[in-house]
């Protein structure tokens, strides 16, 4: 039997073959993402200072359709497209999908539409990589590896967390599972791209909680403090519910305008006009863009969430209707940021209800909500120490592991596989393979049931 040392060569000559491979990818995905970042910024800024774009949104949306249709070949699959191809390799990935989804998110943002960054950076590393994989005439198990590599990237790079980048890479394929063997390239990639987008410039948003805390029982310190577990706990079934509504909305919204409207330019219009509508209802901007900074003095925002009074009790609702519809509309971007909006303004309203530290509360919302609707708890428990420190490590990892129980077998990601179903499954989900999409065809929510019933 040989040593277990006698692989030690093997390892490290694997090791540097890969740290070889990383390097054009974090170089390629990290500057595109500060690239992606910058202009997405000025896209913002533009459209704050010029109210009246939001007006052509639906213009802007006729022109995302056209492109997609007319120049993205299979690029509509977007971060789907990516998992199947992890998953099942032959369907490829457009190298045009990087810089499609980078101009028609930069678009969405530039006239009004409720969106996010993550999809876009995901996808601009994905057909990176698939790329990188063709040049380096890459097997198909090294083209699994270096995509996954290539999300890791994506998503350490835009928010500016590497190793929550490498794990949600690993998590985000398969629910229940997480498979190490590709740990090393992607956790390379995500540091290394995170480097290159920190070099060019990309600045990323700094959130704090102020709130500490000195228990003692039986006048000896202990770690936690028992009742405020218990109200984590309370506040994180309202993430996770929170999570499952976002991901139900957005499929149900879509079902909606494929059944009644079925062109995607009169969609898109549509979409577009109700988004519009929504915003002259609300009378303000605060729940269209990203929503980390509010455009106006006392706004609502991601960061006004961690202050007292800071968002509605309503907030979280509008931001989530917004950004569901914006999506399932056609407009390009992604879902993590709109979440992150959607789980602090909860966790606001959540502290005032139970009596909690608003920017803890505020804190678990942003990490739970995320974690519920893209079943990657163990992604988002770090994310939670990479941005806010880890002195309330153990509130983040049970928020977000008991959002996740809590928002069912749903999700944003329909190729998400089902590996191994959730604790507390009363159906019988199937136990390994199943795509969300199949499960949500096979096992319809209540949401579905009622748009299948008045749209035949």
């Amino acid at each position: 039997m040989a040593h277990p040392l006698s692989a030690n060569p093997k390892i490290f000559v694997q090791i540097l073959r890969w740290t070889l491979l990383i390097i054009p990818v974090a170089v390629i995905v990290g500057s595109l993402n500060a690239f992606f970042l910058w202009i997405l910024n000025l896209a913002n800024e533009t459209r704050i200072d010029n109210a009246w774009l939001i007006y052509l949104l639906p213009l802007a949306g006729i022109v995302i359709v056209y492109c997609y249709r007319n120049l993205g070949k299979n690029s509509e699959g977007g971060n789907n497209l990516i998992m199947d191809e992890i998953h099942e390799p032959g369907a490829g990935i457009p190298t045009r999908m990087g810089p499609l989804v980078l101009i028609t998110t930069v678009i969405t943002h530039l006239f009004g539409g409720s969106a996010g960054r993550e999809g876009t950076a995901v996808q601009i590393g994905g057909a990176t990589t698939h790329w990188l994989a063709r040049v380096f005439k890459l097997n198909e198990a090294d083209t699994r590896l270096i995509l996954i590599a290539g999300v890791a990237a994506g998503f350490g790079a835009v928010f500016g967390t590497p190793l929550t980048g490498a794990i949600f890479a690993l998590e985000v394929l398969a629910i229940g599972r997480l498979r190490y063997d590709a740990i090393i390239p992607a956790l390379f990639a995500a540091i290394l791209a995170d480097v290159v987008c920190s070099a060019w410039g990309a600045h990323h948003t700094h959130y704090r909680i102020d709130f500490l805390e000195t228990i003692t029982l039986f006048e000896h310190a202990i770690k936690v403090d028992i009742v405020m577990i218990a109200k984590i706990v309370l506040a994180a079934v309202a993430f996770g519910l929170a999570g499952y509504l976002f991901g139900e909305l957005t499929h149900v919204f879509k079902d909606i305008f494929k059944a009644t409207l079925k062109n995607p330019y009169l969609i898109v219009v549509v979409g577009g006009l109700i988004v519009i509508a929504a915003v002259q209802l609300i009378g303000n901007y605060d729940y269209i863009g990203l929503g980390v900074y509010s455009s106006r003095e006392g706004g609502v925002s991601i960061l006004s969430a961690f202050t007292e009074g800071g968002a509605e009790w309503y907030s979280w609702l509008l931001k989530l209707l917004l950004t569901a519809i914006t999506l399932a509309a056609g407009y390009k971007g992604g879902e993590v940021t709109p979440l992150f909006f959607v789980g602090a303004t909860l966790g606001n309203t959540m502290a005032w209800l139970l009596g909690a530290p608003v920017d803890l509360f505020a804190a678990l919302g942003f990490l739970a909500v995320f974690a519920a609707a893209t079943n990657t708890p163990l992604a988002c428990t770090i994310m939670g120490i990479e941005l806010f420190g880890a002195e309330h490590m153990l509130y983040f990892a049970i928020a977000c592991y008991t959002a996740y129980y809590f928002s069912g077998h749903t999700g944003i990601y329909s190729s998400q596989r089902v590996a191994v179903p959730k604790l507390f499954d009363l159906d019988g989900a199937p136990t390994i393979t199943h795509k969300l999409g199949e499960l949500r065809d096979t096992h319809s929510s209540l949401l579905k049931t009622v748009v299948k019933k008045y749209t035949k």
